[in-house]
């Protein structure tokens, strides 16, 4: 049971690192010092888009329209950080 909640937390730690990236990532796009037409840069972004849109499009039916400002990761890190203080604090279930 150790190994299952190993498993999860490094799941979490990884998306916490791909959501981290993603916004890192847009803002360096959008204060145009990435550039979209280099195919390193295109391919990631569209690699990321394509791995956490499943994650963010639910919450962004859920949150209201913020114009150009989006909430989504930010609902994704608080709810990978609660759910790694559940199991941080459930850890004695794995054992």
């Amino acid at each position: 049971m150790t190994s299952i909640f190993m498993i999860l937390m490094l799941l979490l730690n990884i998306l916490w690192f791909f959501i981290i990236a993603h916004v890192v990532m847009s803002w360096l796009i959008n204060f145009q010092v990435l550039n979209m037409r280099q195919p390193i840069v295109a391919q990631i972004w569209y690699g990321i888009n394509r791995l956490l849109e499943p994650i963010y499009g639910p919450i962004r039916r859920v949150l209201p329209n913020m114009g150009g400002l989006d909430l989504a990761p930010l609902a994704v890190l608080i709810g990978v950080a609660i759910a790694r203080i559940i199991l941080t604090n459930n850890a004695a279930l794995f054992y």
